[in-house]
């Protein structure tokens, strides 16, 4: 859509780790794309995601979590990668946990840039106790900044996430859209791949594995079947399949026996899971093969991060 009565507008989604940032993306764009977990720190990339409404375009930004308490260099960038992230936006959703205002989320909002209007979203009203000790907490957040909007909500709630776009919607500036009205990321298929198998590593790892480890793609082929004439009784014709290989980089020996498992049942059960999903995300069938390899101090090594596409 094109013309002036049309709205378009970039929206970065920031906040520290944990607060539900990639879970309220997915939540606003209608399908999943950046991969979730309890683990801090799970976002490691600048993801965008598009959402076209009647006339208007959403173009979210998820960020990382702010890193605030370690100094490699695997955090270092991914804060770069949030302070890029707000250069060109028109709004920014300070996503925090309902009922909490912390130090950290005071760190993340001295980040934003000067002039960018601020909506704050208390997310998780769900895991609040309590309602009645809502409103004061809400009262007194004017004190940090001059939010334009506060919003509490809960991103597992369909109406909760309609309701927050109707109150994005005019703070976007009047211009054409950016993108093509069915597109959904900025992303492509080989980076869902990768961070589909790290979603399930860290889900089904839990606090045993660090958050440094991370998982590289060594090999993503597609094969596609030929047509073929059929009779009308016949079924569809067979999806495409799709071949992945993928490496899990850990930093000690220790840590791949946690990911392979007694038997290697863990890193089966990885792979499997990552494999369903996949194949409902691609719409193919998809033949998955993972591997475990240590690298001892990667997430401190410029050189190694650059070749994860990490920069």
């Amino acid at each position: 859509m094109t013309g002036a009565t049309t709205r378009c507008g970039m929206v970065a989604i920031v906040g520290r780790p944990n607060v539900g940032k990639s879970t309220l993306l997915n939540a606003l764009v209608g399908q999943k794309i950046s991969i979730t977990s309890r683990k801090a720190q799970t976002t490691r990339h600048r993801i965008v995601g598009v959402r076209s409404r009647g006339a208007t375009q959403f173009v979210f930004v998820d960020t990382p979590g702010f890193q605030t308490r370690y100094a490699q260099a695997l955090n270092r960038n991914l804060n770069r990668a949030v302070r890029s992230s707000l250069g060109d936006v028109d709004l920014v959703l300070l996503v925090v946990e309902a009922g909490r205002f912390g130090a950290d989320d005071s760190r993340v909002l001295a980040l934003l840039p000067l002039g960018v209007p601020v909506i704050l979203v208390a997310n998780k009203l769900d895991t609040v106790r309590r309602r009645a000790d809502l409103l004061p907490w809400l009262q007194g957040l004017p004190q940090h900044h001059a939010f334009i909007e506060y919003v509490p909500m809960s991103a597992e709630r369909p109406a909760d996430v309609e309701r927050l776009l109707d109150i994005i919607e005019p703070h976007l500036p009047a211009q054409p859209w950016s993108h093509e009205a069915d597109a959904l990321t900025d992303r492509d298929e080989r980076f869902l791949a990768t961070e589909l198998v790290r979603e399930k590593l860290f889900r089904l790892t839990g606090d045993e594995l660090p958050y440094t480890s991370t998982v590289v793609l060594d090999r993503f082929e597609e094969w596609q079947p030929p047509p073929t004439r059929k009779r009308p009784s016949q079924s569809a014709a067979p999806r495409r399949s799709v071949h992945i290989a993928a490496t899990i980089v850990v930093e000690r020996a220790a840590h791949k026996g946690i990911v392979i498992g007694q038997g290697g049942e863990r890193l089966k059960r990885i792979g499997s899971e990552a494999r369903h999903e996949l194949e409902r995300l691609l719409d193919a069938r998809v033949h998955l093969a993972l591997w475990v390899q240590v690298r001892s101090g990667w997430a401190d090594d410029e050189r190694h991060l650059r070749s994860y596409g990490m920069e």
